[in-house]
This record gives C-alpha cells, sequence and structure tokens, in this order.
C-alpha cells in the first residue's frame, strides 16, 4: 500500500488476516475540536488498546506529551504483541486525531508497516459495520525494537538554528486564534503567538468529516500555504498531538520530509528566552 491510510472496507475485508494488529490510540483528553463523547465503549472488532498515554508517552521527561524513548516504545511494541510480520492499522474514537500520533511514533521508531484508519470508529460506526463492548487481548508476544530515526522528531534547538532557512519550513497545527495570539492557550501562563517565520495551517482543515481530505485537496492546501517540495517540514502544535494529523496529511500529498517537534508550543511557549511572534 503506497497510502498511510486505509480504508474502513479495507479494514473490514481484512479483520481475519492473521498478520494483522489493530490498534485503537484514543486518548481520555481531547482538545482543539469538540469531542465525541460516547455513552458506552466501542471498539472495532479484534483491536488492542494502545493505551496512548500510558505507553507511548515518556513521563519521566518534563515535556508534555514527550516521545518515548527506544526503550520504552520496545517494551509497549512488544506489550501489544508487534512483531516484524505484523501490519498495524490504527485508529481513534474522533476520526482523525491522536491515531496519527500512534502512526508516526512507530515510524518515527523504524517500523514501516503502520497505517490509519481513515475516519477512525466514527466512520466504521456510520456505515454500520460491526462493534463489540471490550478490547481484545494481544494474541502473541511482540519482537520489535525500537530505533529513533532522528530525522523524523527533532528539538527546540533544531528549530531555533533552523528559523528563517530556505530548506525547513515550519508548520503549526494550531488554530489561527491561538496561533495569532488572539485567542488564550489553554496552557495556564503559557505565552500566546507563534515560532517566528512558522506558516499556519489548524489541522481541522485537512479533514473533511471524520476523514482525510482528498490527496488533490491536500496537494492545493499545501501549495496555498506557500510550502516548498524541496523543503523540510517541520510540523508544531500545542503539545505534538495534532501535528501529526499534518504529517499524515503531508504523507498523503506525497511529502516525506517530515519531523514532528517535540513538544511543540507547550515548551517553545513556555520558554521566555525563546522569540515569538
Amino acid at each position: 500500500m503506497n497510502s498511510p491510510l486505509v480504508t474502513t472496507d479495507w479494514l473490514a475485508l481484512h479483520l481475519e488476516d492473521p498478520d494483522l494488529v489493530i490498534l485503537d490510540a484514543s486518548m481520555e483528553v481531547v482538545l482543539g475540536k469538540e469531542p465525541l463523547v460516547y455513552d458506552e465503549l466501542y471498539v472495532i472488532p479484534g483491536a488492542v488498546s494502545c493505551q496512548i498515554d500510558k505507553l507511548l508517552f515518556d513521563h519521566h521527561s518534563p515535556q508534555t506529551h514527550a516521545m518515548p524513548t527506544p526503550e520504552q516504545f520496545t517494551e509497549a511494541a512488544q506489550t501489544l504483541g508487534i512483531t516484524h510480520n505484523s501490519t498495524l492499522v490504527i485508529y481513534d474514537d474522533q476520526g482523525i486525531y491522536s491515531a496519527p500520533r500512534a502512526w508516526w511514533t512507530f515510524k518515527a521508531m523504524g517500523f514501516e508497516k503502520v497505517f490509519v484508519l481513515d475516519g477512525g470508529l466514527p466512520q466504521w460506526r456510520a456505515e454500520g459495520k460491526d462493534t463489540v463492548r471490550q478490547f481484545a487481548s494481544p494474541t502473541q508476544a511482540g519482537d520489535i525494537k525500537g530505533r529513533l530515526l532522528q530525522h523524523k522528531v527533532c528539538d527546540t534547538e533544531f528549530v531555533l538554528t533552523h528559523l528563517g532557512h530556505a530548506n525547513v519550513d515550519i508548520i503549526d497545527a494550531r488554530a489561527a486564534g491561538r496561533f495569532n495570539g488572539t485567542s488564550p492557550e489553554p496552557r495556564v501562563g503559557m505565552r500566546s503567538g507563534h515560532i517566528p517565520g512558522s506558516l499556519n495551517l489548524p489541522f481541522s482543515q485537512v479533514l473533511k468529516g471524520f476523514k482525510m481530505k482528498s490527496t488533490k485537496e491536500l496537494h492545493t492546501i499545501f501549495a496555498n500555504l506557500d510550502t516548498s517540495n524541496n523543503a523540510q517540514r517541520v510540523f508544531s502544535c500545542g503539545s505534538g498531538i495534532t501535528a501529526c494529523i499534518l504529517i499524515l496529511a503531508s504523507y498523503v500529498a506525497g511529502h516525506h520530509q517530515a519531523a514532528l517537534y517535540d513538544g511543540s508550543w507547550a515548551v517553545w511557549g513556555g520558554d521566555a528566552a525563546l522569540p515569538i511572534e
């Protein structure tokens, strides 16, 4: 598969594939959009709870939603039963929200056979596809080992030293009000504004309903943003979750030179020594 997305129909046809692992990467707290609230648990058959809040963040880091260390990732992936033969499909209960962050975590740790379910659980249910009321347990012991690919995740020093660099575009997924400093930040005491020279593409603009917009539409969106096809795209947001929606959109549009700014505005906006606009 060339796309990082799989359709609900594709997943429905492959539910019994022996190497398929389905992960629910929903998060308890949803920011930046009106959250979908469920009256009970709905699970795609065979899906394992990824527990992204618990397993795929580095809770020893002072950063909010920091990427896990390779050791933490390895332990989590093996606990989830993921092997070198696995094909991994990740979804969340908001449509496309936190699943891209889990997808990018696996990509950044060197695992390539990983995809996001376009439309997630809401699309699955809207189409009348079957759900169950409990998560599955991993059927085998995992064996993959993570190794961080440095070009897929960057830190504040990298962003600071590449401000105004012709070959690096910094793209912020936050809503326009937060980017422009006209709306308050959800974190108490956080500065308002944006990284100097960064571009604003609110993550909602790459979505249509529960799903990702078409490849053609995404091409147009990035072209109108005045990004270069030859530049590395560094994606930022509030704390590193919704930026990955834009990374996914960039991949769907065929541009793979992407990096997540780990920490994002929670780090940059919280450091008075760093410049803002």
